[in-house]
């Protein structure tokens, strides 16, 4: 039961990054974005999905056929496979009663086997290029191999350095070493660590993981003037799909991992001091502000199935917000509300990214890997043990 609500939770959170991104990439050029479905745009993750399934399948001539099926749906599952030991919050949450955890399989060693199963993506991008039977495809499998490949040394040494500084591969274990203040009121995350802050690992972290996703400006496996749509141009209908899911999901679990390892997860960035107690009333505040811009917005709306649906969610969001004001409810809701707040501010920075920056040459790209990225993680894992060992 668990595995189909996070299928559920995972394909509806890739459906509206997927609308979140083109609104963010909108406003950025100066566009309105997706407008025409629903209010605001807010149905057109629905209207892309029935257009996926109901697209002509085409299968090229000559294709290995069980290699080519097969690609799309390894690199769609393994992206979600990595999201089931994600822990987004601290313990169980009551709901009706029933206590329900945050977390799927909380293991000892959640860390590596997250990296184990992300590393191995890059069999898919290079199966789907290598069995597509087409020169663009083959073209686009082998960059992306090589830039996955290349990136994914300096991924994983950006992490030593937390790693060094917490002494264990449990993602709830390297979320609570985190927790208390220093210099102040300032929170003790990885990225502020009173040993060593983790500054530079969070550069490469973040440099890395875009690389990793394929994602501008390293997307050079999907460089349309060169490749048309790299490795995945012999794709078609619900296959596409599953491809465009992998990467989706893949930027969700990129951006839960920066909130927990260098970010604090789900911790408050707020002390718990008398001054700040309202800091824990800040979710149900949120839910009440945008219900109320919801309903104000929605009276005012140009169709009336706008005028309808916004004042209606509106009330839902009003309603969540009391609800989540209550004694048994509000301290329940602070983890998932300021993990998932983190991990919205990361996927921001993520889009902006790509929308903002142009695309790097493929000598550029490796260049930058092996010879800036690779020895500034490097220089941070060193830097940080000697940290460890003189504070010993």
């Amino acid at each position: 039961m668990k595995v189909v609500v996070l299928l559920f939770l995972v394909l509806t959170a890739v459906a509206y990054l997927v609308w979140f991104e083109r609104k963010v990439a909108a406003h950025i050029q100066g566009r309105w974005g997706p407008y025409r479905v629903g209010p605001h745009g807010l149905l057109q993750p629905l209207a892309d999905g029935v257009k996926f399934l109901l697209k002509e399948d085409a299968t090229p001539a000559g294709v290995d056929r069980f290699l080519y099926f097969s690609a799309p749906l390894l690199t769609m599952t393994l992206a979600i496979s990595a999201i089931a030991m994600i822990p987004f919050g601290p313990a169980s949450i009551h709901i009706f009663g029933i206590a329900t955890p945050l977390v799927i399989a909380n293991i000892s060693v959640g860390l590596l086997a997250i990296f184990a199963i992300t590393s191995v993506g890059v069999y898919g991008v290079a199966l789907g290029g290598w069995s597509s039977n087409s020169k663009y495809s083959l073209l686009g499998g082998l960059r992306s191999s090589a830039q996955m490949i290349s990136y994914e040394l300096s991924l994983t040494l950006s992490v030593v350095g937390i790693l060094l500084l917490a002494g264990t591969f449990n993602l709830s274990e390297l979320i609570m070493r985190q927790d208390g203040y220093t210099w102040g009121h300032l929170p003790k995350w990885n990225l502020l660590n009173p040993t060593f802050p983790q500054i530079l690992g969070f550069f490469c972290y973040f440099v890395a993981a875009i690389a990793e996703t394929n994602r501008a400006p390293f997307d050079l496996a999907e460089a349309e003037s060169e490749l048309v749509a790299g490795y995945h141009t012999e794709y078609s209908s619900f296959k596409f799909a599953m491809f465009f899911l992998g990467e989706y999901a893949s930027m969700i679990t990129v951006a839960c991992l920066a909130s927990i390892l260098f970010l604090g997860g789900w911790l408050s960035p707020f002390p718990q001091t008398p001054g700040l107690d309202w800091t824990r009333y800040l979710p149900a505040g949120v839910l009440a502000v945008a219900g109320v811009a919801l309903i104000i917005h929605g009276v005012r709306y140009i169709n009336v199935f706008g005028r309808i649906a916004l004042p209606v969610l509106g009330v839902i969001l009003g309603a969540l917000s009391f609800l989540c004001s209550q004694p048994g409810v509000i301290d329940d809701i602070q983890g998932p509300f300021w993990f998932l707040a983190k991990v919205l501010f990361v996927l921001f920075v993520y889009v902006w990214v790509r929308w903002t920056l142009p695309r790097f040459r493929y000598d550029q790209l490796m260049r930058f890997g092996w010879k800036v990225l690779f020895p500034v993680a490097l220089l941070n894992v060193i830097l940080t043990s000697l940290a460890v060992v003189m504070r010993k």
